[in-house]
């Protein structure tokens, strides 16, 4: 097994250079790290960076802050925790600003007890603020007690900032845009996925639990090194249409279907994949013609994913191909195209066909243009593709055959120069490919 990757140090410092050139000298960026969250009592929740501060620093820890500062004497700051020996002895070693210049590229760095002297001194006489305007009250707070220190100099010639700007309208196009280190994680942890799922086709039999095919997925992803990105959904029979169904606590019985959605992350980039096959390991008719349409409906989005092409094209192509497998099935009525227009097909496909993928698995980035126009596609993108129907049961006006009918397919998908690349492609999706590797493994 390969080693996890872990992205080199002059990886972040491109970064920081880049967001620094688009700051411009007038301005400075503030990123806090994230906070420990409390489980219960004196138990957290496992520790995840803010993905803004990761894609920016690599730094692991919690409740530090990233300044960058183009033009200064140290562009790029951080203040840190303080090295605590107890503490450390409790909860695990810290870098302290020693490490934080050695090791995560600080040009200077200082502990937290020394934020409200130093940036005062950071913020005087640039004019304007970035930062994540609102997502936290209590920095915000910080930020505008530390602007008031600033102005309270004024009659010493210091000038204050007069804008507060929205950090991600720069860093989030940035991010946007996957470089070749960043390509390589989302690889690894589709392939790490990947695996997941077929290790979960083929454990899958009747009478076992949700949580037990849940269970073979964690154990793919710690064994390989990674974590999981997201809740696993597994929801066999009728909880598969239930979009973001949790619970995972249900047996799986003979003749349903099961759906799973579930993706690890890598180095903190996320992998997002959603497959749909029969527990016995067998699709019926109804499930393999339902079933068919929906990938019939991924193919028609997938084609759609180039370069130029404006979002919308590919959902609307997954619409229109699931509009008319919807009525060639008798479960809508009417004309295809009249049923894409009324948005009555939403009754069985009420999400979108895809999102950004990247740090987060729904990733940053605007979806339209500053003219209101969906954007076009670009070389570096990356996004899921998961079309779906969804049949509950109990469904007015449908045939029970169809009820408890829920079907999604998803891959992870990068826009390359001439078309896209799946880098999802190593869990199958065909019927005659999962009916195969459920058979082998029986």
């Amino acid at each position: 097994m390969q080693p996890v990757a872990i992205l080199p140090a002059e990886e972040y410092a491109v970064r920081r250079r880049t967001l620094l050139e688009r700051l411009g000298a007038d301005a400075v960026a503030l990123v806090p790290a994230a906070g420990e969250t409390l489980r219960n009592r004196d138990t957290h929740h496992p520790f995840r960076q803010d993905s803004d501060f990761q894609y920016l620093t690599g730094f692991p820890e919690p409740d530090a802050l990233a300044v960058l500062a183009p033009g200064a004497e140290a562009e790029y700051e951080l203040f840190v925790r303080e090295r605590n020996p107890e503490m450390e002895t409790w909860n695990g070693r810290r870098a302290g600003p020693e490490g934080a210049v050695a090791r995560y590229g600080a040009g200077r760095a200082h502990t937290l007890a020394a934020l409200d002297e130093r940036l005062p001194e950071l913020l005087a006489n640039r004019k304007r603020i970035y930062y994540a305007l609102g997502r936290n009250p209590e920095f915000d707070r910080r930020v505008l007690g530390w602007l008031e220190r600033v102005r309270a100099r004024s009659r010493q010639g210091v000038r204050a900032p007069v804008e507060l700007c929205e950090l991600g309208t720069l860093l989030h196009e940035l991010r946007l845009f996957k470089r070749p280190a960043e390509v390589e994680l989302l690889r690894r942890a589709a392939t790490i996925t990947a695996e997941g799922h077929c290790r979960a086709m083929q454990a899958c039999r009747p009478g076992l639990y949700e949580y037990q095919l849940e269970a073979e997925l964690l154990y793919t992803f710690t064994r390989s090194g990674a974590g999981w990105a997201y809740p696993s959904i597994v929801g066999g029979g009728d909880n598969a249409t239930i979009l973001h169904y949790v619970e995972n606590n249900a047996p799986l019985r003979d003749g349903e279907l099961v759906l799973i959605d579930a993706g690890c992350e890598v180095d903190g980039y996320c992998a997002d994949i959603t497959r749909t096959f029969p527990v016995n390991g067998r699709f019926s008719g109804e499930q393999r013609a339902l079933y068919e349409v929906v990938l019939a409906a991924q193919h028609a989005a997938l084609a759609e994913v180039r370069p130029g092409r404006p979002w919308q094209a590919f959902h609307d192509a997954a619409v229109k191909v699931l509009s008319e497998g919807l009525v060639e099935l008798g479960i809508l009525q009417g004309d295809p195209a009249e049923r894409i227009a009324d948005e009555s097909y939403r009754r069985f496909y009420m999400h979108r066909t895809g999102h950004w993928l990247g740090l987060d698995v729904h990733d940053v980035g605007d979806y339209r243009d500053p003219d209101g126009q969906w954007r076009a596609l670009q070389p570096g993108m990356v996004l899921t593709v998961e079309p779906g129907l969804y049949i509950a049961s109990g469904n007015q006006g449908v045939d029970e055959r169809w009820w408890g009918l829920g079907i999604r397919i998803e891959d992870d998908v990068l826009v390359t120069a001439d078309g896209h690349e799946i880098l999802t492609a190593g869990v199958p999706k065909a019927v005659d490919d999962i009916e195969a590797l459920m058979r082998a493994a029986r």
